[in-house]
């Protein structure tokens, strides 16, 4: 019999830790702590990114150098991610979770006093290994605080992180562009108070050890074959590039879209932009419940189908029809992120922190790719033809018929 108290002593990587193994009861303040340490952390990176038109005035950067830095930063984001949650499935970290804002911290503090355009490489190295360090620990902290009502966790958790991404603009528009690059330093506060929250998480997890143990003496086994775990893998990777994709369409290039086609103000395309991520934040919100109740494949297909229509017809939509269908796909799709998630945990039990890694890893490096490419097919061919082209995108959510239940059995 194995479970986390590997924390202590370590078990073998096919035996289920405490990821697969919740308490027996919702244990809020903790779902609510890591939520709100998602928020501090993402507020981090959003700064970073809303940094970049000073960093290159500040340093006379071209372009490219700028696109350096995005790099830097998305690679050891994203790309880090399933081997960090990898290696703590097999040999538990408890407190790699504030010693990885520790390092987010450092980041904050080279990009304060960075002289040259290589401090500010490693800069971004620093807090791109601290987010990959961040996402999928606290993702296994989420789920063993859950007491089973896995969705409703991870969407607490998830939301917290969207709250971050809307809050991390706004001040640097308040504190980092008015001030300069030592303006950085500021949010060395940010980190801190982060760091104290995930010590408190962390002394939580290890003062439970026992009472988890002693709650979930059966370890989950998967019912699903290596095979069937093979494509429920790759349906759910294609489900997530179809979904991150159409949203970075929406995220990056919605206020160019309505400006051009409807002629609105900047002022006033960024009131419809908000409008959508405020649904993107209910949807991705409600649909961790939702799954808790109907289960997860259920919300998958409601997630994909019910965006279709709404998608098809957004192209060709008025002024008004547009508020409301981007709304609507955005309330709808965004419901699947969570139900993905715990489906693919439960797909893969003893494997939450590589499938966090490689979940919110992917959504680093879809979501930042994606950018890039229907950029430049924005030139090419024009805004519109690119939202043409997005709106066929929640047809690849058919594919959730190929997927495997993840019915699991219980062994002593």
């Amino acid at each position: 019999m194995s479970s986390d108290t590997s924390i202590i002593n370590q078990s073998p990587p096919h035996s289920s830790d405490l990821s697969s193994n919740p308490p027996q009861k919702f244990v809020l303040h903790i779902v609510g702590a890591i939520a709100f340490a998602h928020l501090l952390n993402d507020s981090i990176q959003a700064i970073i990114t809303a940094s970049y038109p000073m960093l290159k005035s500040a340093f006379t950067l071209s372009f490219t150098q700028i696109g350096w830095i995005a790099l830097v930063y998305q690679l050891t984001a994203s790309l880090l991610q399933p081997w960090i949650g990898l290696y703590t499935d097999k040999h538990p970290k408890p407190y790699l979770l504030p010693v990885g804002m520790v390092v987010t911290l450092l980041g904050i503090g080279l990009m304060a006093i960075a002289g040259n355009f290589s401090m500010l490489l490693l800069a971004a190295a620093f807090i791109g290994v601290g987010s990959s360090t961040f996402h999928p620990e606290a993702s296994r902290i989420a789920r063993l605080a859950s007491g089973g009502r896995y969705g409703t966790a991870q969407s607490l958790f998830q939301v917290g992180g969207n709250t971050g991404s809307a809050i991390g603009p706004l001040l640097a528009a308040a504190i980092l562009i008015p001030n300069g690059q030592h303006a950085f330093a500021w949010f060395i506060l940010i980190a801190v108070l982060a760091v104290w929250v995930l010590l408190r998480v962390t002394q939580w997890r290890i003062t439970n050890a026992s009472a988890l143990l002693a709650a979930n003496s059966k370890r989950s086994v998967s019912s699903l074959s290596r095979k069937q775990i093979t494509r429920a893998m790759i349906v759910v990777c294609i489900l997530l590039f179809a979904k991150f994709i159409y949203i970075a369409a929406i995220s990056n290039y919605f206020t160019f879209y309505l400006i051009e086609r409807f002629q609105l103000s900047i002022q006033s395309s960024q009131l419809y932009l908000f409008a959508f991520l405020g649904a993107v934040a209910l949807g991705t919100f409600v649909g961790g419940p939702v799954g808790d109740r109907i289960g997860r494949k259920a919300v998958i297909w409601v997630s994909f189908l019910g965006a279709i229509p709404f998608a098809l017809m957004l192209p060709y939509a008025n002024l008004a029809w547009t508020a409301v269908l981007v709304m609507m796909v955005g309330l709808i799709i965004s419901s699947a992120f969570s139900a993905l998630v715990v489906y693919a945990q439960e797909a893969m039990p003893g494997r939450v922190g590589m499938i966090s890694g490689v979940m919110f890893g992917l959504m680093f490096g879809i979501s930042g790719i994606g950018a890039a490419g229907l950029g430049h097919l924005a030139d090419l061919y024009g805004i519109h033809w690119v939202y043409h082209l997005c709106s066929f995108l929640p047809l690849l959510g058919l594919m959730t018929v190929l997927l495997p239940d993840t019915r699991t059995k219980n062994t002593a």
